[in-house]
């Protein structure tokens, strides 16, 4: 146990850069976490990128360091920079992926129609800032602002802010005195999707 503990050390540290970006990324964005062999892949890639930009750092500060002084390169300094492009690439590749930054480059020029977000779900509910009507399992209807929902439709709650029933007849009925409804997406049967401009709109006239 002690030899193969002393055989994955050298490994875990090798790969420590990668998980920290790994870390940063779904902390920061709404992927679900994959299985620990893949994990183990990304951390690998996510190293080898880290390792290519620290040794860009280092280029650039040996250089500089012709000109002026700016310090020692040792295992010290090389360890405190492999953390902070670590941390900086893991931030900067979420926000990418949160912002559609990557695939919407792609799908401009017909390499794909994919977008980046983790289901068509999320997708439509994150690029579609919109009031939105939930279809309940039981027949009602609710109409409001999805302030947060869930990843994926078979787990989570939708919160919903400026609440209102809509009736048989399609009136609404105000909820003015709720900040909001938790409401479980397993409880939803379909999701309808106001235009932005036109939902504010489209509700008031239903009132009563």
């Amino acid at each position: 146990m002690d030899n193969l503990f002393s055989q994955a050390t050298p490994l875990l540290l090798f790969l420590l850069p990668g998980f920290l970006s790994a870390w940063i990324f779904y902390g920061l964005t709404a992927h679900p976490k994959p299985s620990q062999f893949e994990r183990t892949i990304e951390a690998l890639v996510f190293t080898f990128v880290v390792k290519g930009i620290t040794g860009a750092i280092k280029t650039g500060l040996v250089a500089a360091g012709s000109f002026i002084a700016v310090g020692v390169w040792n295992d010290e300094s090389q360890t405190a920079w492999s953390i902070l492009a670590a941390s900086a690439l893991g931030v900067v590749v979420a926000a990418a992926v949160n912002k559609d930054t990557f695939h919407s480059w792609l799908r401009r020029r017909g390499f794909t129609s994919r977008t980046s977000h983790p289901s068509e779900w999320f997708c439509v509910l994150d690029s579609n800032p919109a009031y939105v009507i939930l279809q309940l399992q039981d027949g009602r209807r609710l109409t409001g602002w999805p302030k947060e929902w869930p990843v994926n439709p078979s787990a989570g709650q939708f919160y919903m802010q400026q609440p209102a029933w809509i009736d048989e007849n399609g009136y609404v009925v105000d909820l003015a005195n709720l900040d909001g409804i938790i409401i479980h997406a397993t409880d939803v049967r379909w999701v309808e999707v106001f235009p932005k401009e036109n939902a504010e709109h489209d509700i008031s006239t239903q009132g009563v």
